[in-house]
């Protein structure tokens, strides 16, 4: 698979990356023994960019990524990693603000470290920022792991452009990770534009929009009680009905092309940049292979004009997020 740098400062990695929370959260049951067969797949496949965070399944899904990355040579996979939000022992998520302030940023990293069984991360960033807490700070801290040795980049999550530009000045940063897709195109105002002024690479997820843009999404499908996307506005009543005929539309694009709906999302990302990189959520096999060969499908400005048109900029109906998170988001203000 090909590669793309992540900004001017960051690590090398694969044209895709794999997202690996849906294996241990949020998403409804999911099976280890496929989880596991599956992120091997992934790395055969040339994927060498595996996105986690140490609260997804409160330490389960860096458990998964250990059994793969245990069998390999540790310098061929980059893990990122995301930290910060906070669990209940119900599985639940606790209303306090993410936990960023500089101890933390380090107790926390002192378990991912064992639980990855490796003795450093290859990129470090707090999931969402604690408005008391300055992201200097939590940025500095991290900025001492890497000089420890215990991390090699400083990343960023779901943040805005000033705040992009604060954390720049603290130590350089490598990629900033943000839902961008099809369905999701706020950062190309002034988020998208900073990123690229300052050397900082996208690692974009959601780019199926959490199951909208896969193909495979009914209007009738059921919800387990623990997927989140319950509460998500995109994916209720008309916001829903909505939106899929958006994918329909997309589906009539991605039948031209003799592609599939999720390959065309996720091959649309590729193509905005050669410093974005999709993070593909598959959770099975079969999954993944249909979002690895995304990686060689071309668009050309006919292919993307069709794309534009079946999907406008703006189109989706309903927020990404309940009203409640996406008041919380930096990125958002």
């Amino acid at each position: 698979m090909d590669k793309r740098r992540l900004g001017s400062n960051g690590p090398e990695v694969s044209r895709l990356g794999l997202g690996a929370m849906g294996m241990s959260d949020l998403y409804g049951p999911a099976d280890d023994a496929e989880s596991i067969a599956t992120i091997r797949a992934a790395l055969d496949a040339g994927i060498t960019l595996i996105d986690t965070g140490d609260f997804y399944g409160s330490g389960h899904n860096e458990l998964l990524i250990r059994d793969v990355v245990k069998e390999r040579n540790r310098e061929d996979v980059v893990i990122s990693v995301k930290f910060g939000s906070r669990r209940s022992p119900d599985g639940g998520f606790q209303p306090a603000p993410p936990d960023t302030d500089p101890v933390a940023v380090k107790d926390r990293l002192a378990f991912t470290l064992r639980r990855l069984g490796t003795d450093y991360v290859d990129i470090y960033r707090p999931t969402r920022l604690n408005p008391d807490v300055p992201v200097e700070d939590t940025v500095g801290a991290i900025a001492e792991l890497v000089q420890a040795g215990y991390v090699r980049h400083v990343g960023l999550s779901e943040v805005g452009a000033s705040t992009l530009r604060r954390a720049a000045a603290a130590h350089p940063i490598s990629d900033l990770q943000i839902e961008y897709s099809l369905l999701s195109r706020g950062i190309e105002a002034s988020i998208l534009p900073t990123a690229r002024e300052l050397g900082i690479g996208i690692t974009a997820y959601g780019v199926l929009s959490r199951g909208l843009l896969s193909g495979h999404w009914t209007p009738d499908r059921e919800l387990a009680g623990n997927d989140f996307r319950g509460q998500v506005p995109r994916f209720q009543g008309e916001n829903l009905r909505a939106n899929l005929a958006l994918v329909d539309a997309l589906g009539q694009v991605a039948q031209s092309i003799d592609a599939t709906v999720a390959q065309v999302a996720i091959a649309w990302v590729a193509s905005r940049g050669p410093d974005l990189v999709p993070l593909v959520g598959a959770r099975r096999r079969d999954r993944l292979a249909e979002s690895v060969a995304a990686a060689d499908l071309v668009l050309n400005e006919h292919h993307l004009a069709a794309i534009e048109a079946a999907v406008p900029a703006g189109s989706a109906a309903g927020n990404r997020y309940p009203s409640q998170h996406m008041a919380k988001l930096d990125s958002e203000r």
